[in-house]
């Protein structure tokens, strides 16, 4: 009897074994069907970043007459990080450059965008003559080009690209975490109520990140007429403010918005969003490059674009979202999109009239001694090619020392304080006067 017993629970718990493990393997497969597969880099559309920054050498190296290039290093407590910066221009005089409009363009500035850096390698391609832009007499594009000086940064966050190209495709912050858009000062830190860290980490500080510190103090230098930063998610057209539903007001308002509107009215066949960039996309953005190039750097036009974006892709299938992944797309965006950067080369010295240099705005705000310090040994060590690991040693000198002059000078006026009340003290009290 206790033996059949045994037995009966024996094959009952064997049954119920079979019957789990059948139950899981319909419900993985389940899940395996309903989950969408995740679209990986298509390297026969992309470049590498290691290809493309060496395509981009050697097209400078074909064509010093209009490129030139320069590499800026910085690093801050054991992270650093390199940022290419390609100038065009043909200088015929040494302090030519000071009296062109100067345009600043930032690509690549989140690592998963890597259509943006694309678009950066056609347009320098398209710069040099080697592309030419069939919408465009060229002798008509060589006159526009001739006015002005342009700097492209072509891959603002190699750091975040690598990340990326080692397999987390949805990463769009630098190499320790921060999101490089969100580590600027104007409105920093604030966190919306719906705030992720892996998206929108600001960092400890302002600034915080070497590739911020070197694309403020290249900014700072170059006082460039037109910022453009780069981006991929949507097709969109953003002016300031991103951290707020408000856009500039008056005069520069109207330049913005009709430089914007005749470029949306010949590229983007209305499917671009127009307008401010907290009062279109839905949230707001705090400490991005935009807002701190209108309002500190004084750039009179400051934009970000957004240039492709799949709606339909699911969330977890980043590569899909941000990029193109068939050639007819990808050609499509880069050769709207290119066409749209020299449009608004045409377009912006009609826009600005004759702007020089005393037309920028000057810093109107007041600067901490660490960001003071941080700008000018990094302008020095950029000029003279400084070790990192000098300016890094000689920036903590400097703070300590600071520290200590102001802990010195409290002390000396306290025992200074404390001198006069004693020596009050300590004098004889007069005696009566006689009657």
């Amino acid at each position: 009897m206790a033996l059949s017993v045994f037995l009966l629970l024996s094959i009952s718990i064997c049954f119920l074994v079979f019957l789990q493990d059948l139950l899981l393997s319909v419900d993985a497969q389940s899940y395996n069907q309903t989950q969408p597969s995740v679209t990986p880099i298509d390297y026969d559309l992309y470049h590498s970043s290691h290809n493309l920054m060496e395509e981009i050498r050697a097209l400078v190296h074909r064509h010093p007459d209009k490129l030139t290039m320069e590499t800026m290093k910085a690093a801050n407590k054991g992270y650093g990080a390199d940022i290419t910066v390609v100038t065009y221009g043909k200088e015929k005089e040494k302090n030519d450059k000071r009296s062109k409009l100067r345009i600043l363009l930032s690509f690549g500035q989140h690592g998963r965008e890597l259509i943006t850096t694309e678009l950066a390698l056609r347009i320098l391609f398209i710069l040099s003559e080697e592309k030419l832009l069939p919408s465009m007499d060229q002798a008509s594009l060589n006159s526009v080009l001739d006015k002005l000086v342009i700097k492209v940064v072509p891959m603002e966050n190699l750091n975040g690209r690598k990340v990326v190209e080692a397999g987390d495709l949805c990463e769009r912050r630098n190499g320790r975490g921060v999101d490089l858009n969100r580590n600027w000062s104007v409105d920093w830190g604030k966190k919306e109520k719906d705030y992720d860290p892996y998206e929108e980490n600001p960092g400890i500080a302002p600034f915080s990140e070497p590739e911020s510190q070197i694309m403020r103090n290249l900014a700072m230098s170059f006082e460039p007429h037109l910022w453009v930063n780069v981006h991929s998610g949507m097709e969109a057209l953003f002016m300031p403010y991103d951290h707020k539903n408000k856009t500039p007001d008056g005069l520069p308002l109207k330049h913005m918005k009709s430089l914007l509107e005749e470029v949306s009215h010949l590229h983007c066949q209305k499917r671009c969003m127009i307008g401010s960039g907290g009062g279109s996309v839905g949230y707001f953005a705090h400490g991005t490059a935009t807002d701190f190039m209108y309002e500190i750097v004084g750039v009179p036009m400051a934009f970000t674009f957004e240039i492709y974006g799949d709606g339909t892709a699911p969330a977890r299938d980043c590569f899909k979202m941000f990029n193109p992944t068939d050639f007819a797309t990808y050609d499509r965006v880069l050769s709207d999109w290119s066409a749209t950067f020299f449009t608004i080369f045409k377009l912006v010295p009609h826009q600005l009239g004759d702007y020089s240099k005393a037309s920028i705005m000057k810093l109107d705000r007041l600067v901490s001694i660490d960001e003071y310090l941080d700008g000018y040994l990094m302008e020095r060590r950029n000029r003279y090619g400084k070790k990192m690991e000098v300016l890094e040693l000689g920036m903590q000198e400097i703070r300590t020392y600071f520290r200590l002059f102001l802990l010195s000078s409290v002390l000396l006026l306290f025992m200074f304080c404390s001198r006069i009340s004693k020596s009050k003290c300590s004098r004889p009290i007069p005696s009566a006067i006689p009657l």
